[in-house]
């Protein structure tokens, strides 16, 4: 059991990470892959994954196991983590006396690779290999899933605002699901392999959705770290398939055709915020089916990513729905440059 223990200011900073975390991604799909269970929401990506993995990649095991210890510095919870590269920057300048210790801590648990001693050293060529090890696994386990990844940590950023909205914080912290119970007035308890007290002391909690995080929450070894949560979140029963792997994210000129209509564009609307289907029909005043025949061509179109939670579909604008609504109603999509002059 995790039991994090919460003051008043902690109960004030309290957030939910904006997006997926590159390494946290890369660590929990690594632990992911050498599990056994999981079979329904990972066991086609383990058989897509498996045989593309390369010698870089694969590297990565020896200091991820799937159970048990893994190393903080593989995780930062500070610097530069805005993009993949800048990650792997942060991970890299790891002080080495923190290397080493954490290393240590490892091997009195399991055997370590042999490179990993002249890791815990610094070694710089060592510390290049896995630079080069984190951008395999990026490049060969990740990247083709990676908007759909990044979709359904948007589905799941919807639901805990309506959560917080709903029940306030006590409803976004039980809202996590079944591993969660709030014990009021300060105290969340997590389902958690090992007996751990986390206590935020005023500096906040930061809550990091995790697509790959399985079976449990995870949160760092070192509880004088900055404070984060990391949480499964709920998965498409078909995400790692074929549509997944192409026909959502190479949409094609027909598909975009025919989005055209108002009613259509209205549901993109509503769905950049998150909504259900009962909510759109309500709202557009239509049927349920006309609703799913737009949702669904929205979504042949990469432009609307749908869960179902608790028996209710929820849908919510992709990254690319969203630009799509930014550029119709005047404004620079997120991650466009602007040039001045």
């Amino acid at each position: 059991m995790l039991r994090v223990h919460f003051t008043d200011e902690d109960l004030m900073r309290l957030r939910v990470a904006p997006g997926p975390d590159f390494l946290w991604e890369i660590s929990n799909s690594v632990q992911t892959l050498q599990r056994r269970d999981g079979a329904r929401e990972f066991g086609a990506w383990r058989q897509w994954a498996r045989p593309r993995l390369t010698g870089n990649s694969r590297a990565l095991a020896g200091l991820l196991p799937p159970r048990g210890y893994s190393p903080d510095f593989l995780t930062p919870t500070t610097g530069d983590r805005s993009t993949f590269q800048a990650a792997v920057d942060t991970l890299l300048s790891t002080p080495r006396p923190r290397l080493r210790s954490e290393l240590a801590q490892l091997a009195a648990e399991r055997p370590l690779p042999p490179w990993a001693h002249l890791l815990a050293d610094g070694d710089a060529d060592v510390l290049r290999s896995l630079g080069r090890s984190l951008h395999a696994w990026q490049r060969d386990a990740l990247a083709p899933f990676w908007r759909r990844v990044h979709a359904h940590i948007d589905v799941d950023r919807a639901l805990r605002i309506r959560s917080l909205l709903d029940g306030g914080t006590e409803g976004l912290l039980t809202g996590l699901g079944p591993q969660f119970r709030w014990r009021p007035p300060y105290v969340l308890e997590v389902a958690y392999p090992v007996d751990q007290e986390l206590r935020l002391r005023g500096r906040g909690l930061v809550l990091q959705p995790s697509f790959f995080c399985w079976p449990t929450p995870l949160t760092l070894a070192d509880a004088e770290l900055p404070p984060v949560l990391v949480y499964p979140i709920h998965h498409t029963a078909d995400w790692a398939g074929p549509s997944a792997e192409g026909g959502q994210l190479a949409a094609t000129g027909d598909s975009l055709g025919a989005l055209l209509g108002h009613t259509r564009a209205a549901v993109l609307r509503a769905a950049r915020a998150g909504c259900s289907t009962v909510e759109l029909a309500r709202a557009l005043t239509v049927t349920h089916p006309a609703v799913s025949q737009h949702v669904n061509v929205l979504r042949a179109a990469g432009l609307v990513t749908t869960v179902r939670r608790s028996g209710r579909s929820w849908h919510v604008a992709t990254a690319e729905g969203r630009g799509l609504l930014d550029t119709a109603d005047g404004q620079v999509p997120s991650g466009v440059p602007t040039r001045t002059v």
